[in-house]
């Protein structure tokens, strides 16, 4: 079973990640925020492509279930820490942070 303290490490774990509040939660971001913390624990949102999410949620639908609103059209997707392990956590996370990385430039370009 995954916990908030879980998904906190191995979050603050991946290069370039901060940590601060969003609304009520707590927000994960590089570039952009990939991951928030409900207020509870008990849950996280994290940013995946609507492909990603589609299959996260059919793989494993006692973990993963989209966000209820446009929002999870976009590829938001609830995960319920309690179901999960530690590395399907870390996976999601993994997933969600690549998104949120910001692209290098192409060689011979300037940023």
């Amino acid at each position: 079973m995954a916990t908030a303290r879980d998904l906190k490490r191995i979050a603050l774990a991946l290069a370039g990640t901060g940590e601060a509040p969003h609304f009520d939660r707590a927000a994960f971001k590089v570039k952009r925020i990939y991951a928030t913390l409900a207020a509870d624990g008990k849950t996280a949102n994290l940013k995946f492509t609507p492909d990603e999410q589609e299959f996260k949620c059919m793989l494993a639908p006692e973990i993963f279930a989209p966000v209820p609103n446009a929002w999870g059209k976009q590829g938001w997707t609830t995960l319920t820490l309690a179901k999960a392990t530690t590395a399907d956590l870390t996976a999601a996370l993994e997933m969600a942070w690549a998104h949120a990385v910001p692209a290098k430039p192409a060689r011979g370009r300037r940023a």
